[in-house]
């Protein structure tokens, strides 16, 4: 049996992973999540695509909203804001838990990936879920107007409205990948690398920066495969699509391919934009299928695509 890594943003990267999860045994899947959006906030440390990944495995997640618990209250926010406090980052009284007990355990000493396998291991998710690196890398948004602002206040608070001209990962040069990122990225079984529908500026090259990851994935015998997160020139969730028309990039999945460049094996797209697949195949190995993930079915049908397509790849670069 061979090993597969996932690379996971938020919601869309989520769904995929649980494909994953769905079809391969625990041993056999490793998922690595961005923590270039995590910020303190009311003094918590507020990781959202790590708890994205997390409570869509434990089968949790609010499937409405796209984020947080599902069942959520808000209380807490209401006696906050009755309080005069900050509540532009809308924290549900579930979800808070999460939160103070994260706090709680790196307050103790805990690094982020201990606390992450013990939040982990009390809500029921057997799969092994990681974040990048146990260190802070705040992505900074960088603004047309010549103004940055941390993601969160771009994302959240601002609603992605603000012209963007490029992105910053403030002390990734410093960091190192977290040990379940570097043991997935180095096992002898390895069979699979899948960079997940993510935003790949804010989402996925904050994982690809952290130093030695990026050659990693290269030097890995196995293939690296990305799933395009556009589709017919949008984003099916975030601002990816948006981000790109500001940087002056074409919004298409060509660009997806041609941003992560040579360290792509493979590149996944969808039925919308089939007739890509013959520009994008002179480039990289290119599969077309339904990436659209509406159902539990759509998400396991997409997964063993993935993984079908990686296995037809082969050994890369021998």
């Amino acid at each position: 049996m061979t090993h597969t890594l996932a690379i996971s943003g938020g919601v869309g990267g989520a769904k995929l992973a649980l494909g994953l999860a769905r079809t391969l045994e625990p041993d056999a899947l490793t998922i690595v999540a961005n923590t270039g959006d995590d910020f303190d906030h009311l003094g918590l440390r507020i990781c959202p695509d790590l708890d994205t990944v997390m409570y869509t495995l434990a089968d949790l997640s609010n499937r409405e909203l796209g984020w947080g618990l599902a069942g959520e209250t808000w209380q807490f926010l209401e006696a906050l804001a009755a309080l005069g406090g900050e509540t532009w980052f809308r924290l549900g009284d579930r979800d808070l838990a999460t939160h103070i007990r994260r706090r709680q355990l790196l307050d103790e000493g805990h690094s982020l990936s201990s606390a992450t396998g013990i939040l982990c291991e009390q809500l029921g998710v057997a799969h092994p879920v990681w974040p990048m690196t146990d260190q802070s890398v705040p992505t900074t948004v960088h603004l047309k107007e010549g103004v940055d602002l941390s993601f969160q206040h771009y994302f959240v608070r601002d609603r992605c409205e603000p012209t963007v001209s490029g992105f910053t990962f403030a002390g990734v040069d410093r960091a190192e990948p977290s040990v379940g990122l570097r043991q997935a990225l180095t096992r002898p079984d390895l069979g699979a690398v899948v960079i997940c529908p993510s935003n790949p500026f804010v989402s996925v090259d904050p994982v690809l920066a952290i130093p030695e990851v990026a050659d990693l994935m290269r030097d890995a015998a196995a293939p690296v495969i990305a799933v395009s997160p556009i589709i017919g020139g949008e984003a099916l969730k975030g601002p990816a699509a948006k981000m790109m028309r500001e940087l002056g990039v074409p919004n298409t999945a060509t660009a997806v391919a041609q941003h992560y460049g040579d360290l792509l094996d493979g590149f996944v797209i969808d039925e919308t934009d089939r007739a890509l697949e013959t520009e994008l195949s002179a480039v990289v190995p290119t599969i077309v299928t339904n990436t659209v993930m509406v159902t539990l079915e759509d998400r396991i049908r997409l997964a063993q695509a993935c993984l079908r397509f990686s296995e037809s790849l082969g050994t890369h670069r021998q």
